[in-house]
C-alpha cells in the first residue's frame, strides 16, 4: 500500500512519469499521451450532430402534437355546436309553423311567439348558423338541397327550385340539414 501512495505522489509531482500498475512485475505501462486522453474531434462532432438531430426532432414532434391537439379541440367544439343546433331545428320549424298558421297578427299570443322565434333565430345566427338559400328561381344544388317533389313547368328552366318545403341550415360551410324543395323539369 505504501508503494502505491508513493507512486501517486511521484506521478502528481511529474505527470509525464511512467506509471506502474500494482501487479507490475517491474515493467512500465505505456505512456499516456494527450491524444489518448482527449477523444477525437470527429467523435465530438458526431455526438453533437446526433444530439442536435434528436433535439430538433423532439421540437418538431412537440409542435405537431400542439397543432394536432388545437385542431382536435376546435373540431370537437364545432361538432358539439352542430349536434346542438340539429336538435334545436325541429323547435325552430314548429315556431315557424305556429306563426304561419295564425291569422290574427295583432294577437298578443302571436306577438309573443314571434318574439321567441326571432330570439331563437338571432341566437343561431350568433353561433354562426346560416340558412341555406332555396327561394323560388334558385338553381338546385344537390349538396345544399333535397328534392322531394318534381314539377313539370316549361316556363322555368331545368333544375330550378319552385318552392321550399322546409328550411335548410349550415354551420361553417357544413350542411346541418339540407333544404327540402320542389324542383322543376
Amino acid at each position: 500500500m505504501k508503494k502505491d501512495s508513493e507512486k501517486k505522489k511521484k506521478h502528481e509531482a511529474d505527470p509525464e512519469a511512467e506509471i506502474k500498475s500494482p501487479d507490475d512485475t517491474g515493467e512500465t505501462a505505456g505512456e499516456v499521451t494527450v491524444e489518448d486522453a482527449v477523444p477525437e474531434e470527429d467523435d465530438f462532432e458526431k455526438k453533437y450532430n446526433e444530439l442536435l438531430d434528436r433535439y430538433q426532432r423532439s421540437l418538431a414532434e412537440f409542435d405537431n402534437f400542439r397543432k394536432r391537439t388545437a385542431k382536435e379541440k376546435s373540431s370537437m367544439y364545432d361538432d358539439g355546436t352542430r349536434d346542438t343546433v340539429e336538435k334545436l331545428l325541429p323547435v325552430v320549424d314548429n315556431f315557424e309553423r305556429a306563426l304561419n298558421a295564425s291569422e290574427d297578427k295583432e294577437n298578443k299570443f302571436y306577438q309573443g311567439v314571434a318574439m321567441i322565434a326571432r330570439q331563437l333565430e338571432t341566437a343561431l345566427q350568433d353561433l354562426g348558423v346560416e340558412t341555406i338559400p332555396a327561394g323560388q328561381g334558385e338553381v338546385f344544388n344537390h349538396n345544399l338541397h333535397f328534392a322531394v317533389a318534381h314539377v313539370e313547368d316549361e316556363s322555368l328552366g331545368e333544375n330550378v327550385i319552385t318552392g321550399e318545403l322546409q328550411k335548410g341550415y349550415k354551420y361553417k360551410d357544413k350542411v346541418i340539414r339540407p333544404s327540402m324543395v320542389r324542383v322543376a323539369n
